[in-house]
Parts: structure tokens; sequence; C-alpha cells
């Protein structure tokens, strides 16, 4: 995909990883970002068109739909991540909130975006995962259960997107330095580096992203006899 002639939308693109996105992108010299978040305010850059959109809004999914009809680059970004257990008192209000973004929010823009990328001689869709998608941590059960589930969902929209020309990347990393990952003393990667080999993808046409080391190792390990998910972290 030629960078220069795109026209991206970034979900969550307010901060964190969902802005280094679409610093990256300017530089690129893309035609136009669209950087999508709950409080547009919060959007200064110069050069980003801000737009009003939370994934769990079905009615600002489909406005933002109708209003970027020039995207053909989709970057599903945004995401939470809040500490769940399973079997906790508290389980599903937390497990919930994380899946009504994670999974349904991811779903829900990949579904309205579809037809416009179609329309766009097919352009990319691109699905920020975790390295999580693969293992549990328990007190990120829930978290990593919203994961898995978007994993899929990219497996499968990769398919069904095949024939109307969308590629489609599914993006895992560990820890990125963003405020998700404060206080967690684990080697981090920067935003930056994220979104700069995503961006090679795209140009080259890659369907998966591994971001760093701890998320190749794992990935790695998933065919052993004793593989990462059979215990927490991989221990």
């Amino acid at each position: 995909m030629e960078l220069k002639n795109t026209v991206a939308l970034v979900t969550g693109a307010n901060r964190g990883l969902g802005l280094a996105f679409a610093t990256a992108l300017l530089e690129a010299g893309v035609k136009k970002v669209y950087a999508a978040s709950r409080n547009p305010r919060e959007i200064a850059m110069p050069g980003l068109h801000a737009i009003q959109l939370d994934v769990t809004n079905e009615e600002e999914i489909l406005a933002a739909a109708r209003e970027c009809g020039d995207v053909n680059l989709l970057i599903n970004n945004a995401g939470i991540a809040q500490p769940s257990l399973f079997a906790a008192a508290d389980a599903l209000t937390a497990i919930r909130a994380q899946f009504e973004t994670n999974f349904f929010g991811m779903l829900a823009m990949s579904r309205a975006f579809a037809p416009v990328l179609k329309a766009n001689d097919g352009g990319t869709l691109v699905n920020m995962l975790s390295v999580l998608s693969w293992i549990n941590i328990s007190a990120m059960n829930g978290y990593s259960a919203s994961k898995a589930a978007a994993w899929s969902l990219t497996n499968g929209l990769r398919n069904e997107l095949r024939e109307q020309g969308t590629k489609v990347i599914g993006v895992h990393a560990a820890f990125i330095d963003t405020d998700m990952t404060k206080g967690i003393a684990m080697p981090k990667t920067s935003p930056q580096e994220v979104a700069r080999q995503v961006l090679e993808a795209i140009a080259s046409g890659r369907e998966e992203v591994f971001a760093d080391e701890i998320t190749r190792a794992v990935k790695s390990g998933l065919s052993l006899e004793h593989a990462p998910y059979l215990s927490e972290a991989g221990r």
C-alpha cells in the first residue's frame, strides 16, 4: 500500500499509541489522518482531523463512516485494560467493559468501515492486539480474553474481506510505554517503535506484526509440548 496515497482513521488517537500512529502517518506524508477520540478537544496536533468517536457507541461509529468516506486505512487502536479475575465477585462488570471496547468496538468499526474500504480499492485494516491474545496473567484475565477474541476476529475478517481486496493486519505487542503500563517494571517498547513497525507492514503488505522480543518468544513457543499458555505468563 502506498502511504502517500493513504487516508487513515486511527481510533483512540488522543494519546499513547494512537497518537504515535497518527503522528507517524503525518510524518510519512499521507493525504489525511482522521484522529478519533471520545474527546476530540484533546487532539491539538496540527494536521490531524479530529473527530468525535466512542467505539462503544454505534451511532457515532455510523456517523464516522458517513463522514470519513475517503478512508482506505483503518487502525483499530482504541482499547482499555482493567484488572479482572474470572472468579472474582465483581468480575463481570470489568470483563464486559473490556469486551465492549476491545472486541465489540473493533467488530463494529470493522463492519461499518468494510464498505468504505471496499469503495476505496480495498485498503487496509489494522487491529491492535496483544501478546495476551495467547497467554494469561491472572490479574488481567478479562483483558486477555478480550484480546484472544479480538485475535480470532482479526483472523476471521482477514478471510471475509480478502475477496474485496482488503488487507487485514494483526499487531501483537507486550508492554508498550504508555499510561496503560505505568507502574509495570518490565522492558517496554516505545509507541513510536510500534507505529514504525506497523507502517512498515502496511507498506510491504505483511499480515502480522510481532513488535518486541517478548511477543516473538511467546509466539514461537505456542507449538511446544508445554506451551506458554498452559501456565501463567509462560512460567
